[in-house]
């Protein structure tokens, strides 16, 4: 069998080409997984479909960007407004592709076949769709499924070979690390002190993501600029005179729960008694800057996605070459 052409024989305009469009088409699927994973439905079936009067939606009206700037906006069938957050969402993954083309796999090292270039892109691909859909629940509902976190994990450590600047025992001690310096302080010792904790478990996963990926370096960084962002953005808002109100998804989803609380008996209701105990979304917060809900996983991502494109740059010159590449 014949070798794979090398990377350096396609024309680079032609590679970001194909990256931009393939990143616009998952952009569009991402859309789905947003809307339909925290609801727990399938995102596989049925195709895509109006979210408000279900009908289902016309290939050309699913192109991804242009179909929305067409449309003006609102759905052909119903003529419903459409959320301004499905084109940013498939832009978003147009952009995401574009970076990870240029700057990761354009730049590797040596002469690679196009078949180990294909599979760095789409793992790194791969990686930073999974955190803008995890991003976008989280905005939303408060919520980041393990199917994202968990799962990010382990191609962060099943991919450890496309990537030589990571080991197995490294990537392994990260994703320890990144869980247990979130679990251990911010949701077990923080509860017992204040009676709630201070994160989540889904941000600890997500922290362990950074890890599986970058080791522990990626995950502190995941966890110390994703606070430093967050609390920038916090202290913004509050100078601004906005209130840090939850998500009205939230609200609605306490509201049910509470709804089935009152109507359950027996075994029913233990159990929903137990859910709710467990679950700190349940109760409404409380009141003032102390008892303030913000989604913390938004952060957590945005820091992830820094430190995948510029990670050189952390390791060498911000650590003045105390840590090693």
């Amino acid at each position: 069998m014949p070798p794979l052409p090398s990377l350096a024989e396609f024309p680079e305009a032609l590679l970001i080409a194909f990256a931009v469009a393939l990143g616009l088409v998952l952009g569009s699927f991402l859309n789905v997984v947003i809307y339909r994973l925290p609801r727990g439905a399938s995102i596989a079936f049925p195709g895509s479909r109006c979210p408000h009067c279900g009908q289902p939606i016309r290939p050309y009206d699913n192109i991804p960007v242009l179909s929305w700037l067409v449309l003006r906006g609102r759905a052909r069938c119903c003529k419903a407004p459409i959320s301004p957050r499905y084109p940013l969402v498939e832009a978003i993954g147009g952009l995401l592709a574009w970076a990870v083309m240029s700057s990761i796999v354009l730049e590797l090292p040596g002469d690679p076949s196009i078949g180990r270039a294909l599979a760095v892109f789409a793992a790194y691909l791969a990686l930073g769709l999974g955190l803008v859909a995890a991003a976008f629940i989280d905005l939303e509902h408060m919520l980041l499924p393990d199917e994202i976190t968990l799962g990010g994990a382990g191609l962060g450590i099943a991919t450890v070979p496309l990537r030589p600047d990571i080991h197995f025992a490294e990537a392994l001690l990260g994703a320890a690390i990144g869980f247990f310096v979130v679990w251990l302080p911010f949701i077990v010792i923080y509860e017992k002190v204040r009676g709630r904790p201070g994160m989540g478990l889904g941000d600890a996963k997500l922290v362990m993501l950074a890890g599986a990926w970058f080791g522990w370096l990626g995950a502190a960084f995941a966890l110390l600029a994703g606070a430093v962002q967050a609390t920038a953005v916090m202290l913004a808002l509050l100078a601004a005179g906005r209130k840090i109100e939850e998500p009205a998804a939230v609200v609605e989803e306490r509201r049910a729960l509470q709804e089935a609380l009152e109507q359950a008996q027996g075994a029913e209701r233990e159990a929903l008694e137990r859910e709710i105990a467990d679950d700190p979304l349940a109760v409404e917060a409380a009141p003032g800057i102390g008892g303030a809900r913000l989604a913390f996983g938004p952060f957590i991502v945005l820091a992830i996605l820094e430190f995948t494109f510029y990670g050189p740059i952390v390791r060498t010159e911000l650590l003045g070459g105390f840590v090693a590449p």
